[in-house]
């Protein structure tokens, strides 16, 4: 065995390294899921999307580089928590909806939400916000008939336009329940006043995170680029450069006390090549 070892030494090491380089680059897309392909921070492609060229199966990424982001291609469930809805006969109504909805842009879904539960809560307030107006324009007694569907049709019109912004599309909006508040008419009032200020702040929130997500996005890829064609403009100085800033972290003061440490180097240390000036 190790007559063999020693006579197809090379054969063996690249044997390894093909077997290695092919695990770190090879990933396997299943039938339920998509990927997009992340490359610097920017998305650079996509597998087995909704009417996409690609199907599931094996494909391969340029490892350390591309990385890959499974995102859910069946259906997804977005919960509504029981809400206290104002009828236009001026009842009081608490609501709990649901709506199912999928991810058709794994592009703009990833640049803009993230992943799916990023969806979910950006969604979460509009669902709520649209239900409220909706039903706002009906009576009880409406949502006791065929009217309710007419209804339910129109709020997933209007989260739908919504949802198209995260890479999302609605495909069905259902209350499961809708009941008369319990407690006195002005403690419910004083609810409701309340559950407005706080869907409106998460709507507000839910907004902010979504442009702060796009600006990091964009300004990651552009410092990318700056980094890549400086490194490939001028390579010594690129090495300079982190080794400047290599040492800062090497010999700066250990704590805010200003004590220090000491480290004794040879002077032909490699790590101290930078001292010696270029040659």
């Amino acid at each position: 065995m190790s007559d063999f070892l020693q006579n197809h030494r090379n054969s063996v090491i690249a044997l390894a390294v093909l077997v290695i380089g092919f695990m770190m680059s090879a990933y396997v897309v299943p039938e339920e899921e998509q990927v997009v392909i992340i490359r610097t921070g920017e998305p650079v492609g996509v597998v087995n999307t909704p009417n996409g060229s690609t199907n599931a199966g094996l494909y391969f990424r340029i490892p350390f580089i591309d990385s890959v982001n499974r995102i859910e291609k069946r259906l997804l469930d977005l919960e509504m928590t029981d809400e206290e809805v104002l009828s236009a006969d001026q009842q009081r109504l608490l609501v709990n909806a649901y709506a199912r909805f999928r991810i058709v842009d794994p592009v703009r879904m990833v640049e803009r939400a993230g992943t799916t539960d990023g969806v979910r809560a950006a969604l979460e307030p509009i669902l709520n916000s649209v239900l409220r107006q909706e039903l706002g324009r009906r009576t009880f007694q409406a949502m006791l008939t065929a009217e309710r569907g007419a209804a339910l049709a129109n709020v997933r019109i209007n989260l739908d336009r919504q949802a198209r912004q995260y890479g999302a599309e609605v495909i069905d909006v259902q209350i499961k329940r809708t009941d008369l508040p319990q407690g006195a008419p002005l403690e419910s009032a004083f609810q409701r006043m309340e559950t407005d200020r706080q869907r409106e702040a998460l709507t507000i929130r839910a907004q902010g995170a979504r442009d702060a997500r796009i600006i990091r996005a964009e300004a990651d890829a552009e410092a990318a680029r700056i980094y890549a064609e400086a490194y490939g403009k001028d390579a010594e100085f690129y090495d300079f450069y982190r080794a400047m800033q290599s040492y800062d972290a090497t010999f700066a003061q250990d704590d805010e006390n200003g004590s220090e440490s000491s480290i004794i180097l040879s002077p032909d240390n490699e790590y101290l090549r930078q001292f010696r000036g270029r040659r």
